[in-house]
């Protein structure tokens, strides 16, 4: 089980309760700060006595009203993780490029369906950021697909659109498999998605998620966009009825969210411009990414990172330990991006922290000379 699967089980919604007692703030879940206006979710509506339709179509067509997409070229799937898993299998991969850090299940997807997965190191010198397509090229050398998340999850950096794009022409027998899944966060949304470039290009396919960005994570919405040939293969390995006729339903109502879609991408801006503000005079924390709704960040050390943790745990802020994510240093976090107030109490809990950690390293350093 990954991290981001035990969190999920150990802490459930966003706000919760500590170990003892007392409210949470949890920064953990890459959510939306919001939730969208729902209210008719549970209407009488709702037929549960009968099957969902076989394919999601409910699912299917909002994404062919929300983002101008052809219905041939959309498979509804139960959230996004349904596509991480689907695709490795029914496109039969043997040798998968796999970024690190990223999403543990890319590479557990791999693994499942007996692909061996080669990582590609992203750098913290480079801000994490994706290599060129030289060096790219020599790392597919021998895979015959490449899976990574742009924004990436935890670094919360972006692939340029135009390096996909290039690679995919270049290697027309490679496939790019790019998760979407917090591409609506980011700022140059619609323009830097690959979802309407799908149609010229067989060999990159698109896993998408609704439940970052409009909060719903329990409902499980996501969509495969690609190839109408592409969508066709994977009809005849796909499971049937894996969208139930709850989310069915919701998806149809977020087409009436546009107000709540552009208040979400307004707290976000602000609040990411707020933190990066807030934390620019911290010297113990060093922020990275920030393209999507999130940001990762690292201490000097382990073991300061181990007093952060416990810092905001008596604080009553939880922020998700990334010390399992491969390929990484032991030293980093991530947080995301909620509400001003909320920002604020997690900018001076941090600012609190580094004060206090630099006044304890003074009186060592003085007890010591």
């Amino acid at each position: 089980m990954s991290g981001d699967h035990l969190l999920a089980h150990c802490h459930g919604d966003r706000t919760g309760e500590l170990v003892g007692g007392g409210a949470v703030l949890d920064f953990s879940v890459n959510l939306a700060p919001i939730a969208p206006p729902l209210e008719s979710l549970l209407s009488p509506s709702i037929q549960l006595a009968a099957y969902p339709s076989m394919d999601g179509r409910g699912v299917r067509d909002f994404y062919v009203a929300r983002f101008g997409l052809d219905p041939e070229c959309v498979l509804a799937t139960n959230g996004a993780i349904e596509g991480v898993y689907l695709l490795p299998r029914a496109l039969g991969l043997k040798r998968v490029l796999v970024p690190q850090p990223s999403f543990f299940d890319y590479g557990r997807a791999c693994r499942l369906a007996g692909a061996e997965v080669v990582p590609l190191s992203l750098s913290e010198r480079e801000s994490f950021a994706f290599p060129g397509i030289d060096e790219l090229a020599e790392a597919l050398a021998g895979c015959d697909a490449m899976i990574a998340g742009s924004p990436n999850n935890p670094t919360g950096t972006l692939i340029p659109k135009e390096l996909l794009l290039a690679l995919a022409c270049r290697f027309p027998e490679k496939q790019f498999i790019v998760d979407e899944a917090f591409i609506q966060f980011t700022e140059a949304f619609p323009s830097n998605s690959l979802m309407t470039e799908i149609r010229a290009f067989r060999n990159i396919v698109v896993i998408h998620s609704l439940t970052k960005f409009y909060a719903i994570a329990g409902l499980r919405l996501g969509a495969i966009v690609a190839h109408p040939a592409m969508i066709e293969r994977l009809y005849g390995h796909k499971e049937p009825w894996t969208v139930n006729t709850v989310a069915e339903h919701t998806a149809g109502l977020l087409l009436q969210c546009g107000e709540y879609e552009e208040e979400v991408r307004s707290i976000v801006r602000e609040g990411r411009r707020q933190i990066a503000d807030g934390l620019a005079g911290n010297s113990a924390i060093t922020l990275h990414g920030g393209a999507a709704n999130f940001f990762f960040a690292s201490v000097a050390d382990g073991h300061m990172l181990d007093a952060l943790l416990g810092f905001f745990a008596e604080r009553g802020i939880l922020v998700r330990d990334c010390r399992n994510f491969e390929g990484i240093a032991p030293v980093s976090f991530r947080f995301c991006i909620r509400t001003s107030d909320e920002n604020r109490h997690l900018v001076s809990a941090l600012n609190d922290f580094a004060e206090a950690s630099w006044i304890a390293k003074a009186a060592v350093e003085e007890a010591v000379s």
